[in-house]
């Protein structure tokens, strides 16, 4: 009895060991899970179409449609190795799609010093491709604004200082000056940093948006003034980019 003893504690050594081992992979399999927020109350689309939020400018509001573009998915090491997924996503909070995604390609297993994304498509992503599932969901710009794609459609009603229900489009795009002879562009994507990650197995990264970021800081956004119109609105869409910088934030990572 004492040796068949050893030999089941020999093999339950030997199999918590093999176990240990596999707790540190070389190639980890990502998925990121995007979730949104007010201001920390939770929102996805069976919340959307009745008034019940209020902005920084006090303005209540609701939300009837919420998508955007997220780019290049980018890890960099401390020796400034970057390791990129080139593809894209469009979030479809609306619909209920690609909330939670996982790429084909896989990441080395280590600690990274930023994980980053795109929010849009950078100009020669934005420019130079054909892109036939965002042309089929009209996520298109103008040729009169310089083409290329969206980087999100955010749109909803508020009660405006008559206290009548107006709607909203608060879309982003690469920002253009039409006023002149010649077109002046200025870049409106911009890049998410997460901030420092490790990766010791296959990882689940729960990244978040707080909407309510894009009406408040640094610019008050007043609705009543900026609700249609947009897309062409050059100094609109530079205070949509200086907004943007605060809106996502890593929640947690999951291994």
């Amino acid at each position: 009895m004492k040796i068949i003893a050893s030999i089941l504690m020999f093999c339950f050594v030997l199999f918590s060991c093999s176990e240990d081992k596999d707790d540190t992979i070389s190639q980890a399999n990502l998925t990121f899970n995007f979730t949104h927020n007010w201001d920390g109350v939770e929102v996805s689309n069976v919340n959307f179409n009745t008034i019940q939020y209020t902005n920084a400018n006090g303005e209540q509001l609701s939300i009837e449609r919420l998508r955007y573009l997220i780019s290049r998915i980018t890890f960099q090491n401390s020796n400034n190795e970057v390791f990129t997924i080139n593809s894209y996503k469009l979030i479809d909070v609306t619909n209920n799609k690609n909330l939670s995604f996982t790429p084909t390609t896989t990441i080395p297993s280590g600690t990274y010093k930023s994980l980053s994304f795109t929010f849009g498509f950078n100009n020669d992503d934005n420019y130079n491709f054909n892109y036939p599932d965002l042309n089929s969901t009209s996520w298109n710009v103008p040729e009169m604004l310089g083409g290329g794609y969206h980087f999100m459609q955010l749109e909803g009603k508020f009660m405006d200082n008559t206290a009548t229900e107006t709607g909203f489009a608060y879309h982003t795009i690469r920002a253009v000056d039409n006023s002149g002879a010649t077109p002046i562009f200025q870049d409106t994507f911009f890049e998410v940093d997460l901030g420092a990650v490790t990766i010791s197995n296959n990882a689940v990264f729960n990244i978040e948006m707080n909407i309510a970021e894009w009406f408040k800081n640094p610019n008050t956004w007043d609705l009543n003034v900026l609700n249609n119109m947009l897309m062409p609105n050059y100094n609109a869409q530079i205070m949509m980019f200086e907004n943007g910088q605060n809106v996502f934030n890593l929640k947690s990572v999951n291994q």
